[in-house]
């Protein structure tokens, strides 16, 4: 029976290319995957790991809250001092002390637009031994910053914004910009900046004077004498640290908690591409069962000889298991070898788009080669194992038979129940989704909309008889007898047409479902900007510095500046219930933001009324009038009126509040935001003004109405992009499985085109005749998909609709015509070779066929 299968292999090979396509691009995505996340984990590991050569202790300022504490000044305050640097010199084994300075320099380009990652742009001091290099960042170009107006630049860095040395730098740190000369060009192994982010450096007084104190420092790194034990001198180490205020961590420790937070970083992002990956593969399912299960209508007087000369069912099961684990390994085989490139490819096109991952050889690892040969096998033979079944029920006697008597067509009365009771089920579950909150919500939507496909996906047979007869009128008037046939052709097997589109299906309704949920979030994002917001603009900053508080009042001065509002967060606790509250001028918030109140006003507000949304009058429990005692972050108690509640608005928040209520608990005095209502409406020449008042800093952004939509959509339709390259694969998969659907059918039927030829059927009658076929059952998919995504976004889109308070389901009909092209562009050249095939049959050939 081996031998049997191996023939089997090598005599229908042209039938199986397909479906090893389809299982080649599955293995092909999930090798990619592995070997992508092994290949760039190992590269920061390696970069990480030379970043800490040579690092024996590492001694950091720690506190209750892992801040560090702020002074009067704003700066922040640290333990870590010239007085320790001497005594941690002063120990025995340690060869080196390198006390640093670390913070973030956001630096702007040539136009102006910030470089780089906020969070990324780190900046840190320069320490020259006495030939004037810091072995830490090697001078390429000039030397290091020696003064307070000097800097030196990583060379991404420098080559990205077009600096040279000598060139005057702009940049930010948490205020109005700055200026200094560019004395020197480094190269770093840090893995934060090769990523994607930016290297300031300043030489040691300078770096102090912008993030700490005199003499103060962020971090010790002790290198150790060789032959000096890692662990016992970080022993000694943490003997000379004030308690609970600063800690030391050995060399060895400190790397491993980096390779853990690395393989937890990249974790996320292998387990986000295995999941398209796996839903691939689940499409490939359905072509693998349906080539098998035709082969096997196609072999069944075949079968029935091998049962009718002594082979047992379960040789014959065996038997096409056999074949479908040779098919699977031979196309996983290919499909590894494509995912290496794959995985190359994407580092490549990513860094391409500004990821920085670091360069290093790719990571075959002997568990990524295994995991996707098992993948591509079980995979393989679990979808032959139904048809193998069927296989082994063919009686012997059944060889007797014609080869052309077609195979009896099994009830489905039995599939269409219990697809009726699966479809209830999600569909009831959705409908349960709708009354769900957000944190609960979101776990029991996914099991519904799986319990929905699923079921849809059993009813398909049932569903394809009125879906494709309808398709068959139009097919039939306007094309004659070949859309009759084609009509009739997709009704023949409704299980076989079912397979077809269901693999479509899946592809397009995870598309439809995100199309329409990331267009009516959209919408909404539109909606409160243009409801919610009367400013012109919107003032913030890239960053979590705030702006300037005095810098803020200068702008209301400026010409065409009719009012303007600061926004200050705060917090506080009253009971078990907690708040957040902007501090604004209440006499110009009304001009600037959309104030609905449903009872009450800010008119008597004072210094201790506040007015508060529906949302959290509702959760709390508060009403006009009332009298709550607060209890905000600094420990300090206040009596709070509550003077209005206001229909929610996401511009303003929870709560709303004089300046002079949240000013006395803030550590620093910032604006977080500043909304400015002109005279004229938003212009160029204005928003400039407005950012030369604020300090020109890169930091800063002005944002219209329409760069706050720009920026909200942008968001979106990046996900949307990414959404649908992922489940690109799976939509190529269906397709390979249309063609193979539509080749096997030709071959079933070869006969039969022989005598629609006799008949006088032209060869462009039977091409068009299988084009139709194709289109139809490709709408077939694209219709049940489309639909299913449709209602799954419209329960779904619940839990989406309770952080927007302007949600709505709208539907991008656009974008839905254009699915529905696709699929029709998809059924026409799906058909191209099947069709040609067909049309080229020798008539008296295809007649005698056996």
């Amino acid at each position: 029976m081996l031998r049997t299968a191996l023939r089997n292999v090598l005599a229908h090979k042209a039938r199986l290319m397909m479906t090893a396509l389809a299982v080649l691009l599955g293995v092909a995505f999930v090798a990619g995957t592995l070997i992508f996340s092994d290949t760039v984990g190992e590269a920061i590991k390696k970069a990480s790991a030379k970043n800490l050569k040579g690092v024996a202790v590492s001694v950091k300022a720690v506190s209750d809250d892992d801040t560090p504490p702020i002074g009067k000044d704003g700066k922040r305050t640290t333990v870590l001092d010239d007085r320790l640097v001497d005594k941690v010199r002063a120990l025995p084994g340690v060869q080196s002390v390198r006390p640093d300075v670390a913070g973030t320099a956001t630096l702007a380009g040539p136009d102006g637009i910030p470089i780089g990652n906020n969070w990324q742009n780190i900046a840190a001091n320069f320490q020259p031994d006495k030939d004037g290099y810091d072995a830490r960042y090697p001078l390429m170009q000039g030397r290091g910053p020696a003064a307070g107006d000097e800097i030196a630049l990583d060379e991404a860095t420098a080559q990205t914004a077009g600096y040279k040395v000598g060139d005057a730098v702009r940049f930010a740190t948490d205020g109005p910009v700055l200026t200094k000369r560019l004395v020197g060009i480094v190269t770093t192994e840090d893995p934060q900046v090769t990523s994607g982010g930016s290297l300031a450096l300043f030489d040691t007084a300078t770096a102090q004077k912008l993030y700490l104190h005199a003499g103060q420092y962020d971090e010790l790194v002790v290198g150790a004498a060789p032959g000096t034990d890692q662990q016992a001198l970080t022993a000694k180490v943490r003997e000379l640290l004030p308690k609970d205020r600063a800690e030391a961590t050995s060399g060895t420790e400190l790397a491993a908690q980096q390779s853990e937070r690395i393989t937890e970083q990249n974790k996320s992002l292998s387990q986000t591409l295995l999941v398209f990956a796996g839903i691939a593969l689940f499409v490939g399912i359905f072509i693998i069962a349906n080539t098998f299960t035709m082969l096997i209508s196609q072999r069944s007087r075949e079968i029935a000889l091998l049962r009718a000369v002594g082979a047992s069912r379960r040789q014959v099961v065996r038997s096409v298991l056999v074949e479908a684990g040779l098919l699977g390994l031979v196309a996983s085989v290919i499909g590894f070898a494509l995912g290496a490139g794959i995985a190359v490819g994407l580092r490549a096109i990513l860094n391409a788009n500004g990821a920085g991952f670091p360069d290093g050889p790719v990571i075959v690892g002997p568990s990524t080669v295994l995991s996707s040969l098992a993948v591509g096998v079980v995979v393989t033979v679990l979808a032959a194992w139904l048809p193998s079944r069927k296989a082994a029920k063919i009686a012997p006697v059944e060889a007797l038979n014609t080869v052309e008597a077609p195979p009896a067509l099994r009830s489905l009365v039995i599939r269409n129940s219990l697809g009726g009771v699966i479809t209830a089920l999600g569909v009831a579950v959705m409908f349960h989704v709708t009354t769900l909150k957000p944190s609960d919500g979101m776990p029991v939507a996914m099991a519904g909309s799986m319990l929905t496909m699923t079921g849809v996906i059993i009813l398909a047979p049932l569903l394809s008889r009125p879906l494709v007869s309808l398709a068959g009128v139009l097919t039939t008037r306007l094309f004659g007898i070949g859309g009759k046939l084609a009509k009739q052709n997709a009704l023949r097997n409704p299980r076989r047409t079912a397979a077809t589109a269901s693999a479509l299906m899946i592809g397009l309704t995870l598309i439809t479902g995100m199309t329409v949920v990331g267009n009516s979030a959209q919408q909404a994002m539109d909606t409160m900007t243009a409801n919610g917001l009367k400013a012109d603009y919107k003032v913030t900053t890239s960053t979590d510095t705030g702006l300037d508080t005095k810098l803020s009042q200068k702008v209301a001065d400026l010409p065409g500046v009719e009012a303007t509002a600061p926004l200050r967060d705060s917090a506080f606790q009253s009971g078990e219930h907690y708040a957040n509250v902007n501090g604004t001028d209440l006499a110009t918030i009304g001009k600037l933001a959309q104030l609905d109140f449903t009872s009450g006003s800010l008119a008597h507000a004072g210094a201790d009324g506040i007015a508060i949304s529906q949302t959290a009058a509702k959760e709390k429990g508060w009403h006009t009038g009332e009298t709550v005692d607060a209890t905000f972050f600094d420990k300090k108690k206040a009596k709070l009126r509550i003077v209005g509640i206001y229909a929610d608005n996401p511009v303003v928040g929870d709560a709303i509040g004089a300046t002079a209520l949240v000013d006395p608990h803030m550590t620093e005095l910032k604006n977080e935001e500043l909304l400015v209502k002109t005279q004229g409406g938003a212009t160029e020449e204005l928003a400039k003004q407005i950012r030369h008042t604020l300090g020109d800093s890169p930091l800063l952004k002005v944002q219209d109405h329409a760069d706050l939509r720009k920026e909200n959509a942008g968001q979106i339709e990046t996900l949307l992009y990414i959404v649908y390259g992922l489940l690109g694969m799976a939509v190529i998969i269906a397709v390979v499985g249309v063609v193979n659907t539509l080749a096997m059918s030709v071959f079933e039927r070869t006969r039969e085109i022989g005598m629609l030829r006799a008949i006088g059927l032209s060869r462009s009658g039977i091409k068009q005749m299988v084009r139709l076929e194709s289109v139809v059952i490709s709408l077939f998919g694209a219709v049940l998909g489309i639909g299913v995504g449709i209602f799954l976004s419209w329960a779904g889109g619940n839990l989406v609709g309770q952080g927007l308070p302007t949600y709505e389901m709208l539907l991008p009909w656009g974008r839905l015509g254009l699915f529905l092209l696709i699929a029709l562009v998809v059924g026409v050249l799906a058909a191209l070779w099947p069709a040609r095939r067909a049309a080229r049959q020798n008539m008296l050939e295809a007649i005698s066929a056996q």
